[in-house]
């Protein structure tokens, strides 16, 4: 469950709040029509990545490096729009009166929308597959193991929910100055980051060739960006820490006027409500370096197998003795092949039986990556699938790949040939 919350919440943090500061801008600052226009993007977006996720898990016709390329070039056209419009509708007065207010609340929401769109085009198609992506190693989504990775996943949305609506309501208690500031940079970190994935893939395109004279200083840009790639992340985070931390002071140094006591208690009112939506925001961002930084280390900590037990190779076969693998946890096995592959394979006994789970240390979606006991239980390592043990040595989904074997005289008996026939599951 954790590890599908990370999951979520780490490609939908710089959406989230990117979505939230521009539907914010709008609501304060355009109008109707400005939010109107604004909220139809997040409609296209959500709808888009939907039929996004749905063409690349069930079709070969998206080349998703190509859609992204287009995607990061469209949204750095649209924040060049955005910034020229943004501010000139902050600069120059009669922009924000009579009919021409509508007019440039109309020609700014335009990119505003366009960029929503893109960024929930680019950040949500592989969280929204996640139920499908998870099908294919779990084969059923009536399992314990499927609802804990659901709920992960749905937890993961909430929070980033909740992450958007703190920048909303938090940039509709700033001023347009204020706003125009926290537009740019929101925006701005985003816009950078799509400048350096446009290198990245130009140069895996070859649309960059290194006979190009500026292809050196390309390559290392690319290079740069791909390695401090969550350094964007961090600067988004700290972008919209600002916000609550700018409600907070001025909620502490404004001095309205008020006419009576009743207005001056509805001036404290005002500032306590812009308190604890400063306060949301903080607790948000809380609890994405919480995701960050504890979390998925937590949940990404190296998985070291158990080491190979010794096994007895006689006439062609390998002997496992009962004694060894009587105590009901995963024991692994290898042999080594002529042309030098170690197959590994892995005995367990059932559970209530007489009978033993027999496989390779492989399967056929994850590979060679291998299992692991956790908590009486065994575990692909890649995929984190929990595997039922009575399942063990059939074929289907996760389960190790199958392979012969006999039982006589209290030893486990398993054919030289069925393990050499699949030794190029493995690469060593």
């Amino acid at each position: 469950m954790l590890k599908y919350f990370t999951m979520t919440v780490d490609p939908l943090i710089i959406a989230a709040i990117v979505v939230g500061i521009i539907r914010g801008y709008a609501k304060s600052n355009l109008g109707k029509a400005g939010t109107v226009i604004t909220n139809i993007g997040v409609l296209f977006g959500f709808a888009s990545a939907g039929y996004m996720a749905y063409m690349k898990n069930t079709t070969a016709k998206i080349d998703t490096s190509l859609w992204n390329y287009n995607i990061f070039r469209a949204s750095l056209i649209l924040f060049g729009v955005l910034v020229v419009f943004a501010a000139a509708r902050t600069f120059i007065k009669p922009l924000k009166a009579g009919k021409l207010s509508v007019i440039s609340a109309v020609l700014t929401a335009l990119p505003l929308a366009g960029l929503t769109g893109l960024v929930m085009l680019y950040a949500l198609p592989d969280v929204l597959a996640y139920p499908y992506t998870i099908l294919l190693t779990d084969m059923t989504a009536l399992s314990t193991d499927y609802l804990f990775k659901m709920i992960g996943i749905l937890l993961g949305f909430i929070l980033m929910l909740i992450y958007e609506m703190a920048m909303y309501r938090g940039m509709q208690r700033l001023n347009p100055w204020q706003g125009l500031i926290m537009l740019i940079l929101g925006t701005g970190v985003n816009a950078v980051r799509n400048y350096f994935k446009i290198i990245q893939i130009m140069i895996s395109k070859r649309m960059i060739l290194p006979t190009d004279d500026d292809f050196d200083r390309y390559f290392d840009l690319a290079v740069m960006s791909s390695n401090n790639d969550i350094r964007f992340t961090y600067i988004e985070l700290g972008v919209s820490l600002l916000i609550p931390v700018i409600i907070w002071v001025l909620s502490f140094i404004q001095k309205e006027e008020y006419q009576n006591p009743a207005q001056k208690r509805k001036i404290k009112k005002k500032w306590r409500v812009n308190r604890r939506f400063a306060v949301l925001g903080i607790c948000t961002l809380a609890m994405t370096l919480v995701s960050l930084f504890i979390i998925e280390p937590y949940t990404n900590r190296p998985v070291v197998l158990s080491p190979v037990e010794e096994c007895r190779v006689q006439d062609g076969n390998v002997y496992v003795r009962f004694d060894q693998v009587e105590d009901g946890h995963l024991h692994r096995f290898e042999y080594k092949t002529p042309n030098g592959k170690h197959v590994r394979f892995i005995v367990i006994k059932k559970p209530n039986s007489q009978s033993y789970g027999i496989g390779l240390d492989a399967c056929d979606i994850c590979g060679e990556t291998g299992y692991y006991e956790r908590d009486g239980q065994v575990v692909c390592k890649l995929c984190d699938v929990v595997m039922n043990i009575n399942t063990i040595g059939f074929k289907g989904g996760c389960n190790p790949i199958v392979v012969p074997y006999s039982i006589e005289n209290s030893n486990i008996i398993l054919p030289v040939t069925g393990l050499i026939e699949h030794e190029n599951e493995f690469k060593s």
